[in-house]
């Protein structure tokens, strides 16, 4: 029988490496992980389609902060797709597209 590391092993040996070796070893993993097929964007990234996101990770995604978000939402450049209770859901194609204006300022 053999002994397997479990993920969470394995990220604690991780956060004990040198931050040059976690560097190295990322860049071994991406390097490997694309070199023998060349992923889409819609390969990768299509499952997010029609994904809705929360009110973090949409700051996340614009990388704005959180109350500049709400503030996006109360100036009418942003709204939510959905209202789950005092949730607000926002959806990608919005964020995209708010995402590309951002960048042409």
């Amino acid at each position: 029988m053999s002994q397997y590391m479990t993920a969470e092993d394995l990220f604690v040996q991780i956060q004990k490496m040198p931050s040059k070796e976690r560097i190295k070893f990322f860049s071994l993993i991406a390097i490997k992980a694309f070199q023998e097929t060349d992923y889409t964007h819609e390969q990768v990234f299509g499952h997010l389609k029609n994904a809705s996101f929360s009110a973090e990770e949409a700051a996340e995604f614009l990388e704005i902060s959180l109350p500049t978000l709400r503030r996006y939402v109360q100036a009418g450049k942003l709204k939510p797709s959905s209202i789950i209770g005092r949730s607000q859901l926002f959806s990608s194609s919005d964020l995209k597209l708010l995402k590309q204006k951002i960048s042409k300022d």
